[in-house]
Protein backbone atom coordinates (compact mmCIF):
# COMPACT_ATOMS: atom_id res chain seq x y z
CA UNK A 1 0.00 0.00 0.00
CA UNK A 2 2.15 2.32 1.02
CA UNK A 3 4.50 1.36 -2.12
CA UNK A 4 1.71 2.84 -4.30
CA UNK A 5 0.92 5.64 -2.62
CA UNK A 6 5.09 6.43 -2.83
CA UNK A 7 4.79 5.44 -6.81
CA UNK A 8 1.73 7.80 -7.39
CA UNK A 9 3.33 10.71 -5.93
CA UNK A 10 6.10 9.69 -8.09
CA UNK A 11 4.22 10.09 -11.29
CA UNK A 12 2.50 13.35 -9.73
CA UNK A 13 6.17 15.06 -9.21
CA UNK A 14 7.12 13.96 -13.04
CA UNK A 15 3.98 14.54 -14.69
CA UNK A 16 4.33 18.38 -13.19
CA UNK A 17 8.10 18.25 -14.19
CA UNK A 18 7.92 17.30 -17.79
CA UNK A 19 4.03 18.24 -18.76
CA UNK A 20 3.93 21.52 -16.92
CA UNK A 21 5.91 24.02 -18.10
CA UNK A 22 4.27 26.99 -16.27
CA UNK A 23 6.00 26.01 -13.26
CA UNK A 24 9.56 26.39 -12.76
CA UNK A 25 10.85 23.25 -12.58
CA UNK A 26 8.41 22.22 -15.78
CA UNK A 27 10.15 25.16 -17.62
CA UNK A 28 13.87 24.43 -16.52
CA UNK A 29 14.05 20.91 -17.45
CA UNK A 30 12.13 22.05 -21.00
CA UNK A 31 15.11 24.69 -21.17
CA UNK A 32 17.69 21.40 -20.25
CA UNK A 33 16.03 19.51 -23.10
CA UNK A 34 16.37 22.04 -25.73
CA UNK A 35 19.81 22.58 -24.91
CA UNK A 36 20.55 18.51 -25.26
CA UNK A 37 18.81 18.43 -28.36
CA UNK A 38 20.47 21.35 -29.82
CA UNK A 39 23.79 19.14 -28.76
CA UNK A 40 22.88 16.33 -30.29
CA UNK A 41 22.41 18.09 -33.55
CA UNK A 42 25.22 19.91 -33.28
CA UNK A 43 27.27 16.42 -32.58
CA UNK A 44 25.67 14.72 -35.90
CA UNK A 45 26.41 17.60 -38.09
CA UNK A 46 30.58 17.53 -37.00
CA UNK A 47 30.31 14.19 -37.73
CA UNK A 48 29.71 14.95 -41.15
CA UNK A 49 33.33 16.89 -40.94
CA UNK A 50 35.91 14.40 -42.06
CA UNK A 51 38.59 15.74 -39.96
CA UNK A 52 36.79 16.34 -36.93
CA UNK A 53 34.92 12.88 -36.93
CA UNK A 54 38.61 11.39 -37.54
CA UNK A 55 39.85 13.04 -34.41
CA UNK A 56 36.93 12.96 -32.04
CA UNK A 57 35.00 9.78 -33.55
CA UNK A 58 35.33 7.94 -30.04
CA UNK A 59 33.95 11.05 -28.03
CA UNK A 60 31.25 11.94 -30.78
CA UNK A 61 29.63 8.33 -30.13
CA UNK A 62 29.71 8.54 -26.49
CA UNK A 63 28.19 11.62 -26.12
CA UNK A 64 25.26 10.21 -28.69
CA UNK A 65 25.01 7.33 -26.51
CA UNK A 66 24.48 9.54 -23.33
CA UNK A 67 22.37 11.67 -25.06
CA UNK A 68 20.12 8.42 -26.31
CA UNK A 69 19.86 6.91 -22.84
CA UNK A 70 18.93 10.65 -21.78
CA UNK A 71 16.12 10.54 -24.26
CA UNK A 72 15.06 7.10 -23.83
CA UNK A 73 14.72 7.85 -20.00
CA UNK A 74 12.23 11.20 -20.54
CA UNK A 75 10.28 8.84 -22.85
CA UNK A 76 9.63 6.38 -20.60
CA UNK A 77 8.88 8.90 -17.81
CA UNK A 78 6.41 10.60 -20.26
CA UNK A 79 4.54 7.47 -20.68
CA UNK A 80 4.29 6.38 -16.93
CA UNK A 81 3.27 9.70 -15.80
CA UNK A 82 0.18 10.24 -17.76
CA UNK A 83 -3.51 8.36 -17.42
CA UNK A 84 -3.49 7.82 -21.15
CA UNK A 85 0.04 6.51 -22.32
CA UNK A 86 -1.71 5.17 -25.85
CA UNK A 87 -2.71 9.28 -26.47
CA UNK A 88 0.75 10.24 -25.96
CA UNK A 89 2.42 7.17 -28.03
CA UNK A 90 0.55 8.18 -30.98
CA UNK A 91 0.57 12.01 -30.85
CA UNK A 92 2.58 14.18 -33.32
CA UNK A 93 5.01 14.72 -30.41
CA UNK A 94 5.03 11.22 -29.14
CA UNK A 95 6.01 10.09 -32.66
CA UNK A 96 9.07 12.30 -32.78
CA UNK A 97 10.14 11.38 -29.43
CA UNK A 98 10.30 7.54 -30.64
CA UNK A 99 11.92 8.62 -33.73
CA UNK A 100 14.53 10.65 -31.76
CA UNK A 101 15.99 7.94 -29.49
CA UNK A 102 15.68 4.46 -32.54
CA UNK A 103 18.27 5.32 -34.54
CA UNK A 104 21.33 4.59 -32.13
CA UNK A 105 19.75 1.64 -31.20
CA UNK A 106 19.17 0.61 -35.04
CA UNK A 107 22.85 1.65 -35.12
CA UNK A 108 23.35 -1.34 -33.37
CA UNK A 109 22.38 -3.96 -35.77
CA UNK A 110 22.33 -1.63 -39.34
CA UNK A 111 24.78 0.54 -40.40
CA UNK A 112 24.32 4.25 -41.23
CA UNK A 113 21.26 4.52 -38.98
CA UNK A 114 23.24 7.34 -36.55
CA UNK A 115 23.41 9.89 -39.02
CA UNK A 116 19.48 9.94 -38.61
CA UNK A 117 19.38 11.31 -35.22
CA UNK A 118 19.42 15.12 -36.52
CA UNK A 119 15.89 14.26 -36.97
CA UNK A 120 15.74 15.03 -32.74
CA UNK A 121 15.86 18.30 -34.54
CA UNK A 122 11.95 18.25 -34.91
CA UNK A 123 12.01 18.15 -30.62
CA UNK A 124 12.84 21.81 -31.39
CA UNK A 125 9.23 22.08 -32.02
CA UNK A 126 9.10 21.94 -27.83
CA UNK A 127 10.25 25.24 -27.84
CA UNK A 128 6.01 26.33 -28.40
CA UNK A 129 5.25 24.56 -25.37
CA UNK A 130 8.01 26.89 -23.33
CA UNK A 131 6.55 30.11 -24.39
CA UNK A 132 2.99 28.66 -23.24
CA UNK A 133 2.71 32.27 -22.16
CA UNK A 134 -0.85 34.52 -22.87
CA UNK A 135 1.25 36.86 -25.15
CA UNK A 136 2.97 34.57 -27.10
CA UNK A 137 0.67 31.79 -27.57
CA UNK A 138 -2.20 34.44 -28.83
CA UNK A 139 0.02 35.46 -31.00
CA UNK A 140 0.21 31.92 -32.16
CA UNK A 141 -3.40 31.23 -31.99
CA UNK A 142 -4.12 34.85 -34.45
CA UNK A 143 -1.58 33.32 -37.33
CA UNK A 144 -2.67 30.07 -37.17
CA UNK A 145 -6.40 31.78 -37.51
CA UNK A 146 -5.18 33.92 -39.74
CA UNK A 147 -3.58 30.77 -41.83
CA UNK A 148 -6.58 29.28 -41.50
CA UNK A 149 -8.97 31.77 -42.71
CA UNK A 150 -6.97 32.39 -45.87
CA UNK A 151 -6.22 28.67 -46.74
CA UNK A 152 -9.07 28.92 -49.57
CA UNK A 153 -7.77 32.43 -51.14
CA UNK A 154 -4.28 31.08 -50.80
CA UNK A 155 -4.97 27.50 -52.56
CA UNK A 156 -6.88 29.84 -55.59
CA UNK A 157 -4.42 32.37 -55.73
CA UNK A 158 -1.90 28.99 -56.18
CA UNK A 159 -3.89 27.27 -58.82
CA UNK A 160 -3.27 30.38 -60.96
CA UNK A 161 0.28 30.62 -60.17
CA UNK A 162 0.39 26.75 -61.63
CA UNK A 163 -1.70 27.24 -64.95
CA UNK A 164 0.35 30.81 -65.59
CA UNK A 165 3.44 28.82 -65.12
CA UNK A 166 2.45 26.22 -67.58
CA UNK A 167 1.32 28.44 -70.22
CA UNK A 168 4.42 30.53 -70.06
CA UNK A 169 6.62 27.79 -69.82
CA UNK A 170 4.83 26.19 -72.95
CA UNK A 171 5.01 29.76 -74.48
CA UNK A 172 9.27 29.86 -74.06
CA UNK A 173 9.53 26.26 -75.24
CA UNK A 174 8.12 27.72 -78.74
CA UNK A 175 9.74 31.31 -78.68
CA UNK A 176 12.97 30.12 -77.84
CA UNK A 177 13.73 26.29 -78.78
CA UNK A 178 15.77 23.83 -77.79
CA UNK A 179 18.81 25.09 -79.58
CA UNK A 180 18.74 27.81 -76.65
CA UNK A 181 18.44 25.44 -74.02
CA UNK A 182 14.75 25.41 -73.48
CA UNK A 183 15.06 21.25 -74.49
CA UNK A 184 11.13 20.17 -74.02
CA UNK A 185 7.94 21.98 -71.57
CA UNK A 186 9.09 20.57 -67.97
CA UNK A 187 12.47 22.45 -68.43
CA UNK A 188 10.38 25.23 -69.76
CA UNK A 189 8.17 25.72 -66.50
CA UNK A 190 10.83 24.68 -64.55
CA UNK A 191 12.87 27.85 -66.18
CA UNK A 192 9.39 29.79 -65.14
CA UNK A 193 9.29 28.81 -61.70
CA UNK A 194 12.44 29.64 -60.99
CA UNK A 195 12.21 33.23 -62.54
CA UNK A 196 9.19 33.75 -60.97
CA UNK A 197 10.11 33.22 -57.53
CA UNK A 198 13.16 35.85 -58.40
CA UNK A 199 15.50 32.75 -57.31
CA UNK A 200 17.53 33.47 -61.02
CA UNK A 201 19.99 30.02 -61.37
CA UNK A 202 21.18 31.19 -64.71
CA UNK A 203 21.71 27.67 -66.16
CA UNK A 204 18.96 28.61 -68.52
CA UNK A 205 18.36 31.80 -70.20
CA UNK A 206 16.52 33.20 -73.26
CA UNK A 207 18.60 34.75 -76.15
CA UNK A 208 15.95 35.72 -78.43
CA UNK A 209 14.83 39.25 -78.00
CA UNK A 210 10.76 37.86 -77.54
CA UNK A 211 12.39 35.42 -75.46
CA UNK A 212 14.09 38.45 -73.10
CA UNK A 213 11.01 40.61 -73.02
CA UNK A 214 8.94 37.86 -71.74
CA UNK A 215 11.46 36.54 -69.13
CA UNK A 216 11.34 40.36 -68.26
CA UNK A 217 7.27 40.33 -67.82
CA UNK A 218 7.70 37.23 -65.71
CA UNK A 219 10.27 38.72 -63.55
CA UNK A 220 8.67 41.58 -62.73
CA UNK A 221 5.23 39.54 -61.84
CA UNK A 222 7.33 37.83 -59.46
CA UNK A 223 6.86 40.79 -56.97
CA UNK A 224 3.54 40.41 -57.01
CA UNK A 225 3.21 36.24 -56.72
CA UNK A 226 5.66 37.14 -53.34
CA UNK A 227 3.79 39.45 -51.80
CA UNK A 228 0.33 38.51 -52.27
CA UNK A 229 -0.06 35.91 -50.05
CA UNK A 230 2.10 37.98 -47.46
CA UNK A 231 -1.20 40.32 -48.11
CA UNK A 232 -4.02 37.56 -47.44
CA UNK A 233 -2.37 36.54 -44.58
CA UNK A 234 -1.99 40.33 -43.24
CA UNK A 235 -4.80 41.02 -44.12
CA UNK A 236 -6.66 38.03 -41.61
CA UNK A 237 -4.55 38.96 -39.10
CA UNK A 238 -5.94 42.23 -38.99
CA UNK A 239 -9.16 40.96 -39.21
CA UNK A 240 -8.86 38.61 -36.08
CA UNK A 241 -6.90 41.98 -34.12
CA UNK A 242 -9.98 44.23 -34.83
CA UNK A 243 -12.95 41.73 -33.55
CA UNK A 244 -12.91 42.16 -29.98
CA UNK A 245 -15.08 39.03 -29.33
CA UNK A 246 -11.94 36.67 -29.16
CA UNK A 247 -10.22 36.16 -26.37
CA UNK A 248 -7.63 34.61 -25.89
CA UNK A 249 -7.21 30.87 -23.74
CA UNK A 250 -4.75 28.95 -22.96
CA UNK A 251 -4.41 25.82 -24.45
CA UNK A 252 -4.97 22.48 -23.42
CA UNK A 253 -1.23 21.03 -22.22
CA UNK A 254 -2.81 17.39 -23.57
CA UNK A 255 -3.87 17.82 -26.70
CA UNK A 256 -3.69 21.53 -27.52
CA UNK A 257 -6.70 22.50 -28.13
CA UNK A 258 -8.56 25.96 -27.76
CA UNK A 259 -11.97 25.74 -28.48
CA UNK A 260 -13.69 25.35 -25.15
CA UNK A 261 -16.00 27.40 -22.85
CA UNK A 262 -13.88 30.38 -21.12
CA UNK A 263 -15.29 28.69 -17.30
CA UNK A 264 -14.54 24.94 -18.57
CA UNK A 265 -12.33 22.83 -15.71
CA UNK A 266 -11.74 19.77 -17.96
CA UNK A 267 -11.31 19.93 -21.85
CA UNK A 268 -14.03 18.58 -24.16
CA UNK A 269 -11.73 17.29 -26.67
CA UNK A 270 -9.81 14.66 -24.33
CA UNK A 271 -10.93 15.04 -20.73
CA UNK A 272 -8.01 16.66 -18.83
CA UNK A 273 -8.43 18.66 -16.58
CA UNK A 274 -8.28 22.49 -17.59
CA UNK A 275 -7.15 23.86 -13.77
CA UNK A 276 -3.38 25.39 -13.62
CA UNK A 277 -3.47 24.72 -16.99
Amino acid sequence: MESSSLYSEFRKKVYIVIYHTNTRAGRLFDLILLGVILMCVLLVMMETVTEFDQKYHSYLITLEWIITVFFTIEYILRILCINSPIRYIFSFYGIIDLLAILPMYLSLFLTGYNILTVIRALRLLRLFKILNNPHFTNHSNKLRRALIASRGKIVVFIYFVLISTIIIGSIMYLVEGKENGFTSIPISIYWTIVTLTTVGYGDISPQTPLGQIIASFVMIMGYGIIAVPTGIVSAEISKISQNKDLQFQNPCINCDNTNYPPNAKFCPQCGHSLENN
